[in-house]
């Protein structure tokens, strides 16, 4: 059995959280060891080069519609009640909560890990996990900042999330939907997770946490990678996935601060986190070089990927499990990382668009109107064939280009980066990475080459400079000319070869963009309502 030295150990124990296991307690174990307890206890294996696997079916991805907050005074007000923040009446969490601690106090080990959620002192959170899986203990060690030694002993969560990934919920006793439940609490600070093992729940729970707390210390919190080149010129990139977040964050000529979360306050950019989660379905050393090491790498998460059964080296291309196969790592396995998940405040923002319908142009310059405008929308399109029933492109919207994780109305977070942008004088982008010459099916994708052209061409300055001509349909600035792009592809109505097909789509488009933010008319600016595709 591993052992634990004694900074690493609580002396109060887990009695602040409610609990008194009969089991043993593991406190802070490093990743070797967490990887060591999870393969004996025969929760995963290890893969060819290192990395440790685990599968999670029957659930593979996020439980959006199970997840819950609780309805208590102090927050009812700030809360934005709807189908993201459901409400869970307090009664029925104090049942939930007494029954997972039940179930963990029952259990012959319990795993803790005590972290920041913040690499920004001034804003970060202290968070307990606390679980019976080794695994998932090693995988929130990847993700978030891991304290020194000193910091453990005497270390005081201000937050706790307590993991009962095998426990299942009674609805009618515990108020859920189904046996599965995430329920933040508020008031009591505390995450309840049961009822599915995805890995994901417990890295996007406590971001929502952050999206609640940060707005009230004026400090903008974002779902977005972000970079920094030479010069000290930090950059965001904001979009759902599928659009290219992580691929163009991931630059070999500048350092990545973080992949995801980041928050933006008076001194600048800070990561939430201290690792990536990374989507790996496909993934080559050829196209990701940087992220296919990771996964070459001990200490590395791998969630629902297949292996060969007789060389266990990954099968990245099968899909049989999930679409939705991930890697998490720690940030320094990322060669060119900023060590201290910091930068100054964003010269350059672009929002991140796989447009399946191809009526929007590759890139745009947005006013101030147009950033909070396009902001708001948060808009991708699936393309066809990706869903059952899907045979044509589907426009998603979601706010902040993460809606299911928001906690205030999103125009709070929209008014923020408005006067963020006006403080700073950060120039804003709309990049669209997805069809050009027709929609998904006739057109073909936006070549990366292109994208990272006009990426180069953001961040170097060229854009600023460059003459734009205004679309019609949305009123964008779109630059007239950037090098290493053809002048034709700028301009996506010339792309197809019948342009009034294209105008159809568009339109189409544009009144799909004025029906969705039509929930936003009694919040948003007349400027900003404006500031959308005309017509």
């Amino acid at each position: 059995m591993a052992t634990q030295t004694k900074p690493q150990q609580d002396s109060n124990g887990l009695a602040a959280q409610g609990l008194s296991p009969r089991g043993e307690i593991h406190w802070n174990y490093v990743a070797p060891v967490l990887i060591q307890e999870a393969v004996t206890r025969g929760e995963g294996t290890i893969a060819d080069m290192g990395p440790f696997c685990a599968v999670t079916a029957p659930h593979t991805g996020r439980s959006p519609n199970d997840k819950f907050v609780v309805r208590e005074s102090s927050s009812e007000g700030d809360v934005d009640w709807g189908k993201v923040n459901q409400p869970l009446a307090e009664d029925k969490f104090e049942t939930l909560l007494a029954d997972v601690h039940q179930f963990l106090n029952d259990q012959d080990r319990l795993f803790v890990q005590d972290l920041y959620c913040g690499a920004d002192p001034a804003y970060r959170l202290s968070v307990r996990y606390v679980s019976p899986s080794a695994w998932h203990m090693a995988f929130v060690r990847n993700m978030f900042i891991r304290p020194p030694v000193e910091d453990l002993t005497g270390f005081d969560p201000n937050f706790t999330v307590l993991h009962a990934p095998e426990f299942q919920a009674d609805p009618a006793r515990h108020g859920t939907r189904t046996s599965t439940f995430i329920v933040l609490n508020l008031a009591k600070r505390t995450i309840l997770i049961g009822g599915t093992r995805y890995a994901g729940e417990l890295k996007k729970s406590m971001f929502t946490v952050m999206n609640y707390y940060l707005p009230k210390q004026g400090v903008l919190s974002m779902h977005c990678s972000a970079n920094i080149g030479s010069e000290g010129d930090t950059a965001l990139f904001f979009g759902l996935s599928g659009t290219g977040k992580t691929t163009l964050s991931a630059d070999p000529a500048r350092s990545l601060i973080g992949d995801d979360e980041h928050g933006w306050s008076k001194e600048g950019v800070f990561n939430f986190e201290g690792g990536c989660y990374a989507k790996v379905i496909n993934l080559s050393a050829e196209g990701e070089p940087d992220i296919y090491k990771t996964t070459q790498m001990f200490g590395t998460i791998l969630e629902n990927v297949v292996l060969d059964p007789r060389t266990r080296k990954v099968k990245f291309e099968d899909q049989s499990i999930t679409e939705n196969t991930r890697a998490s790592y720690p940030l320094q396995y990322i060669a060119n990382h900023v060590p201290n998940g910091r930068g100054g405040h964003p010269k350059n923002i672009v929002f991140l668009t796989a447009d399946a319908f191809g009526v929007l142009p590759p890139v745009a310059k947005l006013t101030r109107e147009q950033a909070m405008y396009y902001f708001l929308s948060g808009y991708t399109a699936k393309v066809a064939g990706t869903e059952r029933g899907v045979t044509e492109p589907q426009a998603t919207f979601s706010s902040c280009f993460g809606a299911v994780f928001l906690v205030w109305h999103p125009t709070r977070y929209a008014e923020m980066l408005g006067r963020l942008i006006d403080e700073h004088g950060s120039h804003v982008w709309l990049l669209n990475t997805g069809w050009s010459g027709g929609a998904f099916g006739t057109g073909k994708r936006m070549k990366l080459a292109y994208t990272r052209a006009m990426v180069d061409a953001m961040l170097t300055g060229e854009l600023e400079k460059a003459k734009t001509e205004t679309d019609p349909v949305f009123g964008l600035a779109i630059p007239t000319s950037i090098s290493g792009v053809p002048a034709e592809v700028l301009k996506p109505r010339g792309t197809w070869s019948d342009g009034a097909a294209y105008d159809t789509q568009a339109q189409k488009l544009a009144g799909m963009f004025r029906e969705n933010f039509k929930r936003f008319g009694d919040f948003a600016s007349d400027s900003v309502k404006a500031a959308g595709p005309k017509g």
